[in-house]
């Protein structure tokens, strides 16, 4: 045997899309039901574990061979659950190098993550059958006690035969499904670096990070007794039976002279700065509540195992477009920062649970306990954290690929981006906290809003109007950004041309480094690193403007599976943050020995020894990989007792 397709059906009281598949597998009660394979691309085998049936010793011998590559859609799911099945104890997993994952190649080639999308996308003729959904409900989950069911809390075969055996016909085109996949996207294989790359996420994601769940407790139980007083106040100012029904409050505003089409968090504050009293006390008491920090802490508490370890946190090639990750359960790409100057004294006060002194102290309770969220994650015990990450990343590589020489000089001095920005546009010396100062925040809002082709409505949406600066003088500010830019500028549209020629012509074309080509309905752009992203079905099409620009099939903001417009300036975005993603990765595996616990966007959390060296660390990191010749790299980083954003 070489090969050993798998796809497996489990039954578990923990709920999976809430705790994650390594704490779902932990419950005592956690069985796998069935068992469908295929050896080296033979018929597909179902083995009914729920009914008594074994494992064929040499399918279960392969499970611990290295000389069997093991496939599945989502393989991270069956092999944890496996490692459970074979009695592995918490904390150890079985080899992630031996698994091969068809969802990381699905995604690699820019198509959905759901085994059902891919099968529809591809038109293969062996679907996932659509019954599937009802039968996990009722075989793979608790029930609810009725009378009719004589008040059992667990479907098993023998209460619905019928049914269970279109559960086992569901679990064997599953795995015909995920073959399928493998032989449409033959053609393509994935890289070996990337399953390299899979390999190390899935060793990041079995280590986990530890919880401090003494922290997390008080956390939740001051959250609850926040809400209840500031539920209490809100009740007692507006006389509202639910003060924190939209509808409610709304009315509740205009009866007192105020009127709002929304309460959204940018709306409220906005509100809160001209409102009367007692209206303004009532936003107040509504932006608090409305703060959801809970939610991490509860997220946390359901998802911790056994040995106080929160996994499964990262979705390697998560975003299909880039091949960055995506967060999964805590949600770490999304973490609120923390700005109080004394967090280590809010954190103990929190800690032991001393309500009374986290109102005195810091007064918004709900705000404090946001801020530290970060800090419930710890290092195990004799050890530190040591966090590191990487400055001005996206800046770098775009003036990198773009050839900018004067921003290639800023980074090789050491200098600042925000302060030389400002300075190119406005042609005077600008320093941080000196002469023309002030000017640096302007050139920070460019560089953060313009980079890829974004104009006035960008700089609004990161906030340039609420910074202070005045609607008039945002187009002059997209103007003198691109006036110091244009080997930026260029990049854009000589991006949007390679791109059209190769979909036109299909043919392979390239510039600044990137190399485009079309085939078998599919648009790839090589990137300096090598890997491919890819655009599936891509034509020529119009925009709204009325030109010529590529579209193509994938996810859109409505999450669903729809045609796509793209141009210049957003395949350099791709392009830039692809490449980014691939410098952490070359970082990541060059530490690899270092216990990387967790990964947030340009950063790494190492849980590292008393004697690691954050310098050697930080070299290390900032090393510019082979392939990046001219690329002017640098990682900064911090020693911790706890994860904070320094």
């Amino acid at each position: 045997m070489k090969t050993l397709s798998i796809d497996i059906e489990t039954y578990s009281s923990a709920p999976l899309s809430k705790c994650g598949v390594y704490k779902y597998a932990e419950s005592p009660d956690f069985e796998i039901l069935l068992f469908g394979c295929s050896a080296d691309g033979g018929p597909v085998r179902v083995v009914d574990l729920a009914c008594g049936e074994k494992l064929p010793p040499e399918t279960a011998a392969a499970l611990t061979d290295e000389a069997v590559v093991k496939w599945a859609f989502n393989a991270n799911f069956e092999r944890v659950c496996l490692s459970r099945f074979l009695g592995l104890p918490v904390g150890a997993y079985l080899d992630p190098a031996q698994w091969r994952c068809s969802m990381v190649w699905a995604a690699a080639m820019g198509l959905p993550l759901s085994l059902e999308g891919v099968g529809a996308v591809l038109g293969l003729e062996k679907q996932k059958l659509t019954e599937g959904r009802e039968l996990i409900k009722y075989f793979c989950r608790p029930c609810a006690p009725t009378k009719t069911n004589a008040g059992r809390t667990r479907n098993r075969p023998a209460h619905a035969p019928d049914k269970w055996a279109a559960f086992k016909r569901y679990n064997a085109r599953d795995v015909e499904t995920e073959m399928s996949v493998q032989e449409r996207l033959s053609k393509f294989p994935v890289p070996e670096s990337v399953w390299e790359e899979y390999q190390l996420d899935q060793e990041i994601n079995d280590q986990g990070a530890a919880l401090d769940l003494t922290l997390v407790r008080q956390a939740i139980a001051m959250d609850a007794r926040s809400r209840r007083q500031l539920t209490a106040a809100m009740k007692k100012l507006t006389e509202l039976d639910n003060p924190n029904s939209v509808q409610q409050m709304k009315r509740w505003l205009a009866e007192n002279g105020l009127e709002t089409d929304t309460l959204g968090k940018k709306a409220v504050a906005e509100l809160m700065k001209t409102a009367p009293e007692p209206l303004g006390d009532a936003l107040s008491l509504r932006q608090q509540l409305a703060k959801s920090s809970v939610r991490k802490y509860q997220a946390m508490e359901t998802a911790v195992c056994a040995d106080g370890r929160a996994r499964g946190m990262f979705q390697f090639y998560g975003a299909s477009r880039t091949g960055r990750w995506a967060g999964r359960i805590i949600q770490m790409q999304n973490l609120p920062q923390n700005h109080l100057p004394d967090l280590e004294q809010a954190r103990a006060l929190v800690r032991r649970g001393d309500y009374d002194g986290v109102e005195m102290l810091y007064e918004d309770v709900p705000d404090t306990l946001s801020q530290l969220i970060r800090t419930a994650f710890v290092p195990r015990a004799g050890a530190k954290f040591i966090v590191a990450d990487f400055s001005a990343i996206e800046a770098r590589v775009i003036a990198w690929l773009a050839g900018e020489q004067w921003r290639q000089a800023v980074f090789a001095k050491g200098g600042d981006i925000y302060c030389a920005s400002a300075s190119q546009m406005f042609k005077v010396p600008v320093e941080k906290h000196g002469v023309n100062g002030h000017l640096r925040q302007k050139g920070k809002i460019a560089e953060l809003a313009l980079g890829y082709g974004g104009s006035v409505g960008a700089l609004k949406a990161m906030g340039a109007l609420d910074m202070g600066l005045a609607e008039d003088e945002l187009p002059l500010l997209v103007d003198a950004w691109r006036q110091s830019n244009p080997n930026i500028v260029k990049l854009w549209w000589d991006v949007d041309r390679a791109a059209i020629e190769a979909v036109r012509n299909k043919h392979a074309n390239s510039t600044h480094g990137i190399v485009f080509s079309c085939r078998s309905g599919m648009l790839f752009v090589t990137l300096p690193s090598g890997r491919r992203l890819a655009y599936v079905k891509p034509r020529i099409g119009q925009n709204r403007f009325g030109g010529q620009c590529v579209t193509y099939e994938g996810v859109g903001g409505t999450k669903k599976w729809e045609r796509l417009d793209s141009y210049g300036p957003k395949f350099v975005e791709n392009i830039v943050q692809a490449t980014a993603r691939d410098i952490l990765c070359y970082a990541m595996r060059t530490l690899r020995r270092c216990a990387i616990v967790m990964h947030i966007h340009d950063e790494v959390v190492i849980e590292a020894e008393p004697g690691m060296s954050l310098q050697a660390v930080c070299e290390q990191m900032g090393r510019t990989p082979p392939w990046a010749k001219g690329l002017l790299l640098r990682a900064d980083g911090y020693e911790t007792d706890f994860y904070k954003k320094d």
